[in-house]
């Protein structure tokens, strides 16, 4: 069974920053892809990032700068460091993994989700 398990989000002061996390097992995670989505209160689901089992890294403008996606193969997660925070950063961060970017960033455009991690930017 596929699964992913994010941490790392919390309350932060807008200008801080966080690194999330996502746990992996059930699958092997060399040969998948990894993306980040969040979705913010009362807004539609938005793709952030996606690195391919080959590294490519694939990023939508709105993250471009400030968030910065890896992937850690020895301990079998994905990362997603956000720096300069701010308040419309406030979401919900989900871990997913696809074979393939080839669907990123539609807004179910991976084939596996994790619950989702709350972060939430004061002013």
């Amino acid at each position: 069974e596929v699964q992913l398990v994010e941490s790392g989000g919390g309350l932060v002061q807008a200008g801080g920053s966080l690194r999330l996390s996502c746990e992996t097992s059930g699958f092997n995670f060399d040969d998948y892809a990894m993306g980040w989505y969040r979705q913010a209160p009362g807004k539609e689901r938005e793709g952030l990032s996606c690195i391919g089992s080959d590294g490519n890294l694939y990023a939508t403008d709105s993250v471009k700068g400030r968030f910065t996606a890896s992937r850690d193969s020895v301990n079998k997660r994905a990362l997603l460091q956000i720096d300069r925070l701010k308040p419309e950063d406030t979401a919900v961060y989900f871990c997913t993994a696809d074979v393939w970017c080839n669907a990123f960033p539609a807004k179910n455009g991976m084939d596996y989700w994790g619950k989702g991690t709350l972060v939430t930017v004061s002013s």
